[in-house]
C-alpha cells in the first residue's frame, strides 16, 4: 500500500485539489479492494498549522495529521495555492522542509498549478522539466531561471517530481499518478467514473499569448507594440532595427532578454492569437484568416498554428467556435 500525503498548506490554497483528490483516490480504493482485496492508497491530509481559519463561505479541509507525524511517506500532493507566491513560500517553510526530506527519502512529489512555484522554491526542480498553469509560466521562469519550464505540456514528470498545468487539471494528473501506481485499467475506470480525458496531454489548446512587458525597457515595449499593430505585414529584424535605431545584434538580444521571445516567435504567436480570436469569432473562412495574419502558405500556416495551439486551425475552430452552424467551410 502507498502512503499518500495531501498537503494542506498555510494561507489560501485550492479547496477542490485538495478534496477532489482525496475523493478520486477513495475510489480508486474501493475499485482495487473489489478486484484485489486490499487499497492501493493509505490517504492522509497533511497540515502545517495546530490550527486553520476558514475563510467565510468556503470549506476548510481538515488535516488528518500534522507534518510531524509524517516519518516517511510514498507520494506527497501539493495542490494550487492562491497566495502571491512569494507570500505562499513564506509562509509555508515548514512545507518545503517536509518536500525536501521526502523527496530525499524516497517519495514521488506532484504539484498543482502555482503549486509549482512553492516547490521550486526547494531548489529540488532545478534543471528539471516542469509545467505550471500557462498565465504563470513567465513569472516561474523569471524568479526560478534553472527550471525547464514547458507550459504547453498538461503534464511533466522527471527524476520523481510530476507537476501539472492549470488548477483544474488535477484530475488528469490524479489519473496519472493513479496509472503510475495502479496501472492502466484502474486509470481508465476512474476516467469512466468520473467523466475524465484521460489521454489530454497539452494546455496549448487554452493558452493566450499575452506577451511579457513587465519590463523596464522601453524601446524593447516599443518594438513590441509595432509588432502587435503591423503583425500582417512582411518586416524583418533589419527593418526594427533600423527603424528604433539599433544594431541588429542589440535588437535581438535586448528583445530576447526583456520578453523571453525570440523576435521571430514573438511575431508568430501575436500572428497565431489572432488567428484564434478570428477561429472563435467563426464569422471568415481558415483562409481569409490566414490571410489576414499575414501568412501566404497555407501548410506553413497549419504548421505553426499547430506549433502554438497543439491542434489545427480546424480543429481550434470545431473546439471554441460559438455558432458552429455559421460557420464557413474552410
Amino acid at each position: 500500500m502507498k502512503h499518500v500525503s495531501i498537503l494542506v498548506p498555510n494561507g489560501s490554497h485550492s479547496v477542490v485539489n485538495i478534496m477532489g483528490t482525496q475523493q478520486i483516490l477513495q475510489v480508486a480504493n474501493e475499485r482495487f479492494a473489489e478486484q484485489f482485496g486490499r487499497k492501493l492508497f493509505e490517504i492522509d491530509l497533511v497540515g502545517f498549522a495546530k490550527s486553520y481559519t476558514a475563510v467565510a463561505g468556503a470549506a476548510q479541509p481538515i488535516p488528518t495529521k500534522l507534518w510531524t507525524e509524517v516519518r516517511q511517506t510514498d507520494i506527497v500532493i501539493l495542490p494550487a495555492v492562491y497566495d502571491d507566491p512569494d507570500d505562499a513560500v513564506r509562509r509555508n517553510q515548514s512545507l518545503l522542509t517536509f518536500l525536501i526530506e521526502q523527496y530525499k527519502s524516497g517519495a514521488t512529489l506532484v504539484s498543482m498549478c502555482i503549486g509549482t512555484y512553492v516547490l521550486a522554491a526547494t531548489g529540488l526542480l532545478n534543471g528539471k522539466v516542469c509545467s505550471t498553469h500557462w498565465l504563470h509560466a513567465s513569472l516561474l521562469k523569471e524568479k526560478f531561471p534553472g527550471l525547464l519550464v514547458r507550459e504547453e505540456k498538461l503534464i511533466a514528470e522527471q527524476a520523481g517530481i510530476i507537476t501539472c498545468g492549470g488548477a483544474y487539471a488535477f484530475p488528469n494528473l490524479i489519473l496519472y499518478v493513479v496509472e503510475k501506481f495502479g496501472g492502466r485499467e484502474l486509470a481508465v475506470f476512474l476516467a469512466k467514473t468520473f467523466m475524465i480525458d484521460l489521454d489530454r496531454t497539452r494546455q496549448s489548446p487554452y493558452m493566450m499569448f499575452q506577451g511579457h512587458k513587465e519590463h523596464a525597457d522601453e524601446m524593447i515595449l516599443k518594438v513590441q507594440e509595432f509588432i502587435e499593430i503591423h503583425y500582417a505585414e512582411k518586416f524583418t529584424v533589419e527593418d526594427l532595427a533600423s527603424q528604433h535605431h539599433l544594431v541588429r545584434r542589440t535588437l535581438e538580444r535586448r528583445f530576447k532578454t526583456a520578453t523571453g521571445y525570440s523576435i521571430n516567435e514573438y511575431t508568430q504567436r501575436i500572428r497565431i492569437e489572432t488567428a484564434k480570436k478570428d477561429l472563435e469569432i467563426g464569422r471568415k473562412s481558415v483562409t481569409e484568416i490566414m490571410y489576414d495574419c499575414g501568412y501566404q502558405d497555407s501548410k506553413a500556416f497549419r504548421d505553426v498554428f499547430k506549433k502554438y495551439a497543439g491542434i489545427s486551425p480546424l480543429e481550434y475552430r470545431q473546439k471554441y467556435a460559438k455558432e458552429v452552424g455559421e460557420l464557413h467551410a474552410a
